[in-house]
């Protein structure tokens, strides 16, 4: 955005007439309705081919279906299971996902208090045993989704690959048995992003054949957020993050002790926290950022879910619908390389 023109108009101006140095120009904007932008024809790198963009909000997913089916739009955003198999099944529709790096887990934020039953490592290890990962990708992302053994995503510089986790209820059970909870106990509740209901689901699902009972307690996505940095929560919280970065950047966010994510941490790895962020030999520096990761699967710090596919849809009308041509990158991009048919 240009500094001096946002300096003389203010936000609401910007809002109102916005300038960019994009592919298209603003023509008009009705907020939670649509935006409306028409090609740049000067634009340095390419003229782009789609004279004029509507971009709908349309919050409800079978609404999304409906109108790529009757031709209302050209490309649609967000599908799952089932509407994500209607269009695989429709003639003239076509289902295209994306691998983000976005990862999803489970944060338990008790495992630092010894009262807790959360403080056994144990019957952390038991939760990540009952949670049925790729029958809940297969239904839900009909099996693009990649179930997720760390809150690292796998295509993070310096992940660490650890070993995944096995769906074994009945191995999960024998651990609760151990840890002094053979019938289990009461989790209270699991928080998550309303969005993210059903990854929540599956895990209190799991949880619940082994003896671990809780209910789902979702909250709108602002509100979510806010709490959750807050660190308001004082149970199960499913929590997710897309952010972009590299494994030091999860670390910084959710396992160290000031992490702005973080509901605790541990002395060690914040030293080795610490000392890589220093180190500039990269070798080293991948060396310390795998052994905080080998400790936070020791320690069994978290439940990962999966590392989720984004699901969109385009109609025959199009012939690059821009989905997929930049890495990791879930909508439309570049605009200018988007072309329909004549």
């Amino acid at each position: 955005m240009p500094k001096k023109y946002v300096e003389r108009v203010g936000d609401d101006g910007f809002k109102r007439a916005p300038v960019g140095a994009g592919p298209y120009r603003f023509v008009s904007f009705t907020p939670g309705v649509e935006l409306v932008v028409e090609a740049f024809e000067g634009y340095w790198r390419k003229t782009p081919s789609v004279k004029r963009v509507v971009l709908k909000s349309v919050p409800d997913e079978s609404t999304r279906l409906v109108m790529l089916k009757r031709g209302e739009t050209d490309i649609a955003y967000g599908f799952r299971g089932p509407d994500a198999g209607e269009i695989r099944r429709t003639p003239g529709l076509t289902l295209k996902p994306i691998q983000p790096t976005v990862s999803q887990w489970v944060v338990f934020t008790e495992q630092w208090d010894p009262k807790s039953p959360w403080a056994d490592r144990r019957v952390r290890l038991a939760a990540n045993l009952a949670i049925d990962r790729k029958g809940f990708s297969d239904a839900e992302y009909l099996g693009y989704g990649r179930p997720a053994p760390s809150i690292i995503p796998r295509d993070f510089e310096f992940y660490w690959a650890p070993p995944p986790y096995a769906d074994d209820p009945a191995q999960a059970r024998r651990l609760l048995a151990e840890a002094g909870y053979p019938k289990g106990f009461d989790a209270v509740e699991l928080a998550t992003d309303a969005v993210f209901t059903p990854e929540a689901e599956t895990v209190i699902n799991g949880l619940g054949t082994i003896g671990i009972r809780a209910r789902l307690r979702p909250l709108e996505r602002a509100s979510f957020y806010k709490a959750d940095q807050d660190k308001q929560f004082k149970r199960l919280v499913r929590v997710g993050s897309g952010a972009a970065g590299n494994a030091a950047t999860r670390i910084e966010a959710f396992v160290i002790s000031t992490g702005i994510r973080a509901y605790g941490g541990y002395p060690d790895l914040d030293a080795l926290f610490r000392d890589q962020a220093a180190e500039i030999d990269p070798k080293r520096r991948e060396a310390m950022l795998h052994k905080i990761q080998q400790l936070m699967h020791e320690r069994v710090m978290f439940a990962p879910i999966l590392e989720p596919a984004f699901l969109s849809g385009y109609s025959a009308r199009v012939v690059e619908s821009g989905l997929g041509l930049i890495t990791g990158h879930l909508y439309t991009a570049p605009f200018e390389d988007v072309r329909l048919k004549d």
